[in-house]
């Protein structure tokens, strides 16, 4: 699934694919919120994000469905 970072006063986000569900990040992210601490994640390429709290301005989920390949008829 693939996630969008806001971060305060930063023009860009940080977009990552995880491996979690949305309820998994949104559970760590009010985590991180109810402790005042960081909120961490770690996408499909070993890569990890480490934001505070204090600086983050939104997660974004996007849908737990597979990327599809090739050329398809909807």
């Amino acid at each position: 699934m693939e996630i969008q970072i806001g971060i305060q006063n930063i023009a860009r986000e940080l977009t990552f694919e995880v491996d979690q569900t949305a309820d998994e990040i949104a559970a760590a992210v009010t985590e991180a919120i109810s402790s005042n601490g960081v909120f961490t994640v770690n996408d499909t390429k070993g890569r990890r994000a480490i934001v505070p709290v204090s600086t983050l301005a939104y997660v974004s989920t996007g849908e737990d469905e597979p990327r599809r390949v090739g050329f398809g008829h909807q």
